[in-house]
């Protein structure tokens, strides 16, 4: 399966609301899209996702939910995103099959082993720096402990690709691809533009220079 290099995080604005935010990144040519809406009912995110999986489809884009693994299958989304107070991945795999893409949130190289281990497609690690977007922040890592991140999963034969999380903007993307990660994942960078969809061509652009 294919781990797009940039991974656009939902969230409502006083600008924009998440749907909104979303049409936005899609129109700008991100092809990643996971559905944040933490507080949020299940019947709100079942709606909310109705709506974006048919957005994502018609632009080619996949669409993850965050932690509501219950909601996966019923919505059609292409796989669930899990923190660590969420369900374990391996119990989320045996609920949606091989077929689901399920990432795991890391901080350090231990979260990183147990993603691995339990079988996730994915490291969204992070936080890169102070980012206002989420409550109950890790310990920051910026460019520095990304690259020694990399290194212990180059030294321990680990994979998978690693999605930096966290405040970047497009003036870090140079920097923190150097230091081995896969892509990175944005929100705040995107809504907080002044143009949402001009902003996420220049971030595309910007990584495309790292492509294989």
């Amino acid at each position: 399966m294919k781990i797009e290099r940039i991974q656009f995080i939902t969230h409502a604005t006083p600008r924009y609301t998440t749907l909104e935010g979303a049409r936005l990144a899609l129109e700008g040519g991100c092809r990643w899209i996971q559905l944040r809406m933490k507080d949020a009912t299940d019947g709100e995110v079942a709606a909310t996702a109705q709506t974006l999986g048919e957005w994502c489809r018609r632009y080619g884009a996949t669409m993850l939910l965050d932690d509501r693994v219950n909601l996966c299958l019923q919505t059609g989304a292409d796989g669930v995103h899990l923190g660590w107070a969420d369900m374990p991945i391996d119990e989320a795999r045996r609920l949606t099959g091989e077929e689901c893409i399920i990432g795991g949130t890391a901080n350090t190289a231990d979260d990183i082993r147990r993603i691995a281990r339990q079988g996730g497609n994915y490291i969204g690690c992070g936080p890169f720096r102070f980012t206002t977007t989420k409550k109950n922040l890790s310990p920051v890592l910026g460019t520095e402990g990304y690259r020694q991140l990399c290194a212990m999963m180059k030294a321990e034969n680990i994979g998978l690709p690693l999605i930096a999380i966290g405040g970047i903007v497009a003036g870090d993307i140079g920097e923190l691809m150097q230091t081995g990660i896969h892509g990175i994942a944005v929100s705040g960078a995107i809504l907080n533009s002044d143009s949402p969809s001009k902003e996420m061509e220049h971030i595309i652009n910007l990584i495309s220079k790292y492509e294989n």
